[in-house]
């Protein structure tokens, strides 16, 4: 089968020949319609991540169709629409038995530990713990940020931030996870104000619903002043120190801060202001992907049109133009929200 393949790491990636992937007895290979070009594919390309083994297959937000099903399979059969977490779980270990498959202690991860879906197939291990059927109702390539970028938008507004309606949620960072906060926060119910450095991401997250303001030195205060006192709620959707440090100094007392986008190197550590925290009583939560058990709620809310993930969407693009597609990330984006490649 074809595949996007990398044999080091920032090397320009190329279209080869690899073997066809083959099910394993309580797994699935699964034919991909449809993968999203993640900034974490970038970060596995760039060698920020020590999971990775060259040469490498990146990508992991996916959906499909099953091409082939192991013996121990019961819940899947060929020709069934499906899509997948990023996390791979094992489904024994004490989180997993605790519904928490996004923390799985023996968890393997599709375009990191294992090949990714930026090829023609696949596969899916413990399949009846980590795949998900699509209703006919949704699309192949909106249910491709389902995975990542929506579902950690989901689960970090849901399940980690405890969003209310009425409440302020403050988003920084304006790509793909931004943009699905903005969508989902304000399903919610809640008011969403949002930051970024670009003038066209920020107006895509005004067509959706938030006010926003530039991310410069009087973002905070921006927000502050727009919240009435702060955010309920904020998300640090990009990963910088700029950004997460800005996204706790917007908080009003007792707020809760959620951090998604990751940290890096000297970004790793930024100086968040633990007075503040201990006087306000805020809450610092991390969040990490999204569990398998809240897909049914999230596509309820889809099918329902309360959510509507292909509004986050950028652009699409042919399988052929992923490899230029993880270059283009070592720049500025040239769209606002997901790219998604179709076969």
């Amino acid at each position: 089968m074809r595949a996007v393949q990398y044999t080091s790491f920032g090397s320009v990636p190329s279209i080869v020949e690899v073997p066809d992937p083959v099910a394993p007895e309580d797994g699935v290979v699964v034919r991909v319609v449809a993968t999203g070009v993640c900034r974490s594919d970038w970060h596995a390309w760039k060698g920020h991540d020590d999971t990775v083994r060259l040469p490498h297959v990146p990508g992991h937000e996916f959906a499909g169709v099953v091409a082939a099903v192991g013996s121990r399979v019961a819940r899947f059969a060929v020709g069934d629409r499906v899509t997948a977490p990023f996390v791979f779980a094992c489904g024994t270990c004490d989180e997993c038995l605790a519904g928490a498959t996004q923390v799985c202690t023996r968890q393997q991860q599709p375009g990191f530990t294992l090949p990714g879906s930026y090829a023609e197939a696949v596969v899916v291990p413990h399949a009846d713990v980590n795949l998900v059927a699509l209703p006919d109702a949704v699309g192949f390539v909106e249910a491709a940020g389902l995975g990542c970028r929506f579902g950690t938008a989901y689960h970090a507004l849901h399940a980690r931030g405890r969003v209310a309606g009425g409440e302020w949620v403050a988003v920084f960072g304006c790509g793909g996870v931004g943009l699905s906060t903005v969508l989902v926060a304000v399903a919610a119910g809640a008011r969403v104000v949002a930051s970024d450095i670009s003038p066209a991401a920020l107006a895509r997250a005004e067509a959706l619903g938030a006010e926003t303001v530039p991310m410069d030195e009087r973002a905070v205060d921006a927000v502050r002043t727009i919240t009435g006192g702060g955010a309920h709620l904020s998300v640090d959707a990009f990963g910088s120190r700029a950004t997460s440090v800005a996204a706790v100094a917007s908080l009003r007392p007792r707020g809760r801060h959620v951090q998604v986008g990751l940290l890096l190197d000297d970004e790793a550590a930024p100086a968040i202001p633990m007075g503040r925290v201990i006087a306000d009583e805020l809450e610092l939560l991390g969040s990490h992907g999204i569990s398998v058990g809240e897909y049914a709620a999230l596509l309820d809310d889809v099918v329902a049109g309360r959510l509507r993930p292909a509004e986050s969407i950028g652009r699409t693009i042919d399988f052929e133009d992923l490899p230029e597609a993880i270059v283009a990330m070592d720049g500025p984006p040239t769209s606002a929200g997901m790219t998604v490649a179709v076969s």
